[in-house]
C-alpha cells in the first residue's frame, strides 16, 4: 500500500533531550545521543514528505513521547543522587570573641578570641555503602526507564497496526464502492433496456448504501487511528495529512517458544530491574548496619586572651545505648528478603507473558494464513462467477447479493486477522523484550 505524509513539521530542538550533553553521566549521554539520532531520522522522513514506517514512528516516539521524556528526566535526577551520596561530611568552623566592645583593662579584662574547627568522622564505611546504594538505585531506575519504554513502544506499535488496518479497510471500502458502482451502472442499463425489473434494480441500488456506509466508517476509523498514533509520538496537534507505510500481511516468526523465553530472561528490563532491586536492598541493609556505628566528632581549638595563646582539642563520642538503628536494620533485612521473592515472581511472570503471547500469535497466524492462502482467493472467485452468472440470467438476484456480502465479509475478516496477527507479534516482542521479526 502507498501512504502519503504532508504538512507535518517537528522541531529538532524540541526532540533533543538536553543541550547540556557534555555534563551528563556517560549512560545518560548515550541515551541522549540515541534520542537525537532517532529524532533526526523521523524529521528526515517528514521533510521528504514520505510516509513514516514503523521504525521511523518508533524512533519518533523515543524522541518525543512525553511519558518517556518525563521518565528520562527522572532517570537523570536519580543519577544526580550518586554525586550526593559520594560527598563527605563538611567540617564546622567557629570563630568568636569576648570583651571586644569593652576597653582592655590589663589582665582583669583582656580581649579574648577563639577559633574552633570540628568534623564528624564517619565510621562503618557509611560513604561506601551510600555510594553502592545510589549506584544500585540508578541502575534499577534506568532499567525501569527501559521497561517504561518497552510499554510505550508496545502502545505505539499497536496504534501503528490499528492505523495500518484502518488504512487498508478504507482502501478496500473505496475499491468495493467503485467496483459496485460500475456494476450498478451496468445493471441500470439493463433496467433501461428491460432485462431486469424495477424491483431487482432498486434492491441492487439499496446495496450501495452499505458500501457508502463502509467507506464513511473506514474514514472515521482511519482519522481516529491517526490521531492516536500521532499522540503517541508526541505530536501536539494531530493532522489529517499524517500517513504511514507498512506491509499489512504479517510475517512468520522463526524462533521457538523455548528460544523466546530464554531471550526474555536476558532482555526483559522489568525482570532485570527486579534483580537490581535485590542489589539495592542489599546495599541498603549494609548501610543500615553501618548507620548503627558510632561516629565521633573531633574538634581543634585555638584561643588568644590578651597576650596569651593556647590550643586545645576535644573528642565527642555519642553513647549509643538506646538507639543503635535497630529498627532500620531489621527493616532493611526483611526488605532484602522481600526483593528476592519479588525477583522470583518477576521471573515467573516473564515465562507466563511469553507463553500467553506465543499462544495468541500462533492462533492468530493460523487464521490469517487461512485467509491469505485460501479464503480470499475463493471469495474473489465466487464473486466473479456470481457476477457473470447474474448478468447472463443464470443466477437469482438474492444469490448474487449473498455472494457480494460474503466477499465483503471475507475481505474484512482477512484484514482483521492480519491486524490481530500483527498485534500478537508486537505483544510477543514486548513479552520477550526484543524484536521477534526483523
Amino acid at each position: 500500500m502507498c501512504f502519503l505524509l504532508q504538512n507535518l513539521s517537528l522541531r529538532i530542538d524540541e526532540m533533543c533531550p538536553m543541550k547540556e550533553h557534555r555534563n551528563m553521566p556517560s549512560s545518560i549521554a548515550r541515551l541522549a545521543t540515541a534520542l537525537v539520532v532517532g529524532a533526526l531520522m523521523s524529521v528526515s522522513a517528514i521533510a521528504q514528505n514520505a510516509p513514516m514506517t514503523l521504525q521511523q514512528v518508533i524512533e519518533a516516539a523515543k524522541a518525543r513521547n512525553p511519558t518517556l521524556l518525563a521518565t528520562e528526566r527522572n532517570l537523570q535526577a536519580t543519577k544526580a543522587q550518586q554525586i550526593q551520596a559520594s560527598l563527605r561530611v563538611n567540617p564546622d568552623l567557629t570563630f568568636y570573641g569576648t570583651n571586644v566592645s569593652l576597653p582592655a583593662e590589663g589582665a582583669s579584662n583582656p580581649y579574648a578570641y577563639s577559633v574552633q574547627i570540628s568534623r564528624l568522622m564517619e565510621r562503618g564505611e557509611k560513604r561506601r555503602w551510600r555510594m553502592d546504594s545510589a549506584r544500585a538505585t540508578s541502575e534499577q531506575t534506568e532499567l525501569q526507564y527501559h521497561d517504561q519504554q518497552r510499554q510505550v513502544l508496545l502502545s505505539v506499535k499497536q496504534a501503528f497496526t490499528n492505523m495500518l488496518v484502518a488504512k487498508a479497510a478504507l482502501k478496500l471500502a473505496q475499491d468495493n464502492r467503485t467496483d459496485y458502482a460500475r456494476q450498478l451502472e451496468i445493471n441500470h442499463e439493463r433496467f433501461i433496456q428491460g432485462d431486469i425489473g424495477k424491483l431487482d434494480y432498486e434492491r441492487l441500488d439499496l446495496q450501495m448504501a452499505q458500501f457508502e456506509t463502509d467507506e464513511s466508517n473506514a474514514q472515521a476509523a482511519l482519522a481516529t487511528a491517526g490521531d492516536q498514533l500521532q499522540t503517541q509520538i508526541g505530536v501536539e496537534k494531530p493532522s489529517t495529512a499524517f500517513d504511514i507505510a507498512g506491509d499489512i500481511v504479517p510475517p512468520s516468526i522463526s524462533s521457538s517458544l523455548d528460544e523466546l523465553q530464554a531471550r526474555a530472561l536476558t532482555a526483559r528490563p522489568d525482570y532485570q530491574a527486579s534483580q537490581a532491586a535485590i542489589r539495592v536492598a542489599d546495599a541498603n541493609a549494609k548501610l543500615a548496619f553501618a548507620n548503627g556505628t558510632t561516629d565521633p566528632t573531633l574538634e581543634g581549638e585555638y584561643d588568644r586572651s590578651g597576650t596569651y595563646n593556647s590550643a586545645g582539642f576535644s573528642i565527642s563520642i555519642p553513647l549509643r545505648i538506646f538507639d543503635r538503628n535497630q529498627g532500620n536494620k531489621l527493616t532493611s533485612k526483611y526488605q532484602a528478603q522481600s526483593s528476592r521473592f519479588t525477583e522470583v515472581a518477576a521471573r515467573n511472570q516473564v515465562f507466563s507473558d511469553v507463553h500467553q503471547a506465543w499462544i495468541q500469535y500462533t492462533t492468530a497466524k493460523v487464521v490469517s494464513d487461512r485467509y491469505n492462502g485460501h479464503y480470499l482467493a475463493e471469495a474473489n472467485d465466487v464473486l466473479s462467477i456470481a457476477e457473470f452468472a447474474y448478468r447472463q440470467g443464470g443466477l437469482a438476484l438474492l444469490d448474487y447479493l449473498n455472494a457480494l456480502q460474503d466477499h465483503r465479509t471475507t475481505a474484512l475478516n482477512a484484514l482483521n486477522a492480519y491486524g490481530q496477527t500483527w498485534l500478537a507479534i508486537h505483544q510477543l516482542s514486548a513479552a520477550t523484550g526484543v524484536e521477534t521479526v526483523p
